[in-house]
C-alpha cells in the first residue's frame, strides 16, 4: 500500500463529487460535523467545485491517496474563532477518511503526521482539534500521536439518541 498526499489548489468535479459523497455518508456525518439534533443529523449538503474553492479561502486542504485512489482529506485553519484555547499561532485540524477501503490501515496516523509537518513548516507551534466523545478510534489515534485532552464541551453533538461531548485536544509541535 502506497499512501500519498497532495495539496488541493484547484478543485475538480471529481474531487467535489468525492467530498459530496463523504459529507452525505450516513456513517460519516456523526463523526465529521456537530449535529444539535436528529433533524441536523439527517440534513444533507451539496458540495461543489465552487463550495470547495470557498473553503480554500480559510483552509489548507490536502487530499489523501491510497495506491493512487482518493480515499480522504485533511485540512487545517490558522487561529479560527472556535479554538478552545485562543493561543496565537495555532492550527485547528480535521481529517476524513471518506472511503471505507482506506479505514483501519494506519492512513490516519500517516496523514496527521504529514499535516503536522506542514503546520510546523508554516511556523505554527500548536495544534488543536475536537473529537466527539463516542469516537473512540479517533481518540486513540490522537493520543497515540501525542495529543492531550484540554477540555470537554458537554452536550455538543447529537448521535444515536443521545447528546455527546466534544473533547478538545492539543499538541505542541
Amino acid at each position: 500500500m502506497v499512501v500519498t498526499f497532495e495539496k488541493l489548489t484547484e478543485p475538480t468535479i471529481q474531487i467535489a463529487s468525492a467530498y459530496h459523497r463523504w459529507e452525505n455518508d450516513t456513517e460519516l456525518i456523526p463523526m465529521v460535523r456537530p449535529n444539535p439534533d436528529q433533524e441536523a443529523l439527517e440534513k444533507r449538503y451539496e458540495v461543489t467545485k465552487e463550495s470547495l474553492k470557498q473553503r480554500l479561502k480559510n483552509h489548507e486542504i490536502f487530499l489523501i491517496y491510497m495506491d493512487g485512489e482518493l480515499v480522504g482529506e485533511m485540512n487545517y485553519m490558522v487561529n479560527p474563532s472556535h479554538l478552545h484555547r485562543k493561543d496565537k499561532d495555532t492550527a485547528w485540524i480535521g481529517i476524513t477518511i471518506g472511503e471505507a477501503a482506506g479505514r483501519g490501515k494506519g492512513i490516519g496516523y500517516e496523514a496527521i503526521r504529514y499535516l503536522e509537518d506542514r503546520i510546523k513548516a508554516e511556523g505554527l507551534g500548536r495544534v488543536e482539534l475536537g473529537v466527539f466523545e463516542f469516537n473512540k478510534k479517533a481518540q486513540k489515534l490522537y493520543k497515540n500521536l501525542g495529543y492531550t485532552e484540554i477540555a470537554r464541551i458537554p452536550d455538543f453533538t447529537y448521535w444515536n439518541g443521545s447528546k455527546w461531548a466534544d473533547i478538545r485536544m492539543e499538541k505542541f509541535l
